[in-house]
């Protein structure tokens, strides 16, 4: 099963680092978000990878192209011309790294990948979020419900617009409110391909119209994830998982 993560915004909030590299490449503990993010995933077992591209994706590409060289023991021989990589510490990941466009929104970049997702279902998160979900919990409970999207609902401080849920469906969402303990959208989703049907064009954005038809429609359910979630959306939630991953506390760190 292939996991998509949005990579491709432009990070505006973030502009002290965004200015120079894509968000999800921003660092934590000298490894980009996106490996974080990546990482999450494999733990349990899900290492095919579809990055959705846009602003600086060249950034992304040139990273994971020259992993092995930068993850690795090398030789180079400068007469040939040539560099053999002799030891890598490489994960075992597979990646299409998509370019979705520079102004494209959230719901327009996963229509552009539809050729490569339309017959199978995926998960799909955002590249600027970290948890210590289980993944394939996730996938059960998407499973057991047979509808068509799964939203991971999540509990921070709120300052961030609320789903409204009886039991656990979402039906209908309400504007931010400073009202704490909250349920909100933590991304990692599940979907089965007649997501499609529900995205229009570029201009699409995936938590609006999107969201909310299905939430009409009872075809959006919430999976409830009572521990550790948290979002990079500025320095100082940057700073604050750069303590957590150089203090050897980040709970997001499941895979060994």
């Amino acid at each position: 099963m292939k996991s998509v993560i949005l990579a491709g915004g432009m990070g505006s909030r973030f502009a002290e680092e965004t200015s120079l590299r894509p968000k999800p490449m921003v660092e934590i503990g000298g490894q980009p978000m996106l490996w974080h993010i990546m990482n999450i995933y494999a733990a349990h077992g899900f290492k095919d990878f579809v990055v959705a591209c846009g602003y600086k994706g060249d950034y992304i590409r040139n990273y994971f192209t020259n992993y092995h060289l930068n993850a690795g023991d090398l030789f180079v021989d400068l007469t040939a011309n040539s560099t053999e990589v002799i030891s890598s510490s490489a994960p075992d990941w597979r990646l299409w790294l998509m370019d979705t466009g520079l102004m494209t929104m959230t719901g327009g970049r996963l229509l552009r990948l539809r050729d490569l997702l339309e017959n199978e279902r995926f998960m799909l998160t955002y590249g600027d979020g970290v948890a210590d979900l289980d993944i394939g919990a996730l996938l059960d409970f998407h499973k057991a419900h047979g509808k068509i999207a799964t939203v991971t609902a999540v509990q921070p401080p709120g300052r961030f617009g609320r789903m409204i849920m009886e039991d656990d469906q979402v039906v209908r969402f309400s504007e931010k409110e400073n009202i704490s303990g909250e349920w909100i959208n933590g991304g990692f989703f599940v979907f089965e391909p007649e997501i499609f049907d529900y995205l229009d064009d570029d201009e699409t954005i995936l938590e609006r119209s999107p969201m909310e038809r299905l939430s009409s429609e009872g075809q959006l359910m919430a999976y409830r994830h009572h521990g550790f979630w948290s979002h990079m959306d500025t320095i100082h939630e940057r700073n604050t998982l750069e303590d957590l991953w150089n203090g050897g506390a980040a709970p997001w760190k499941t895979w060994t």
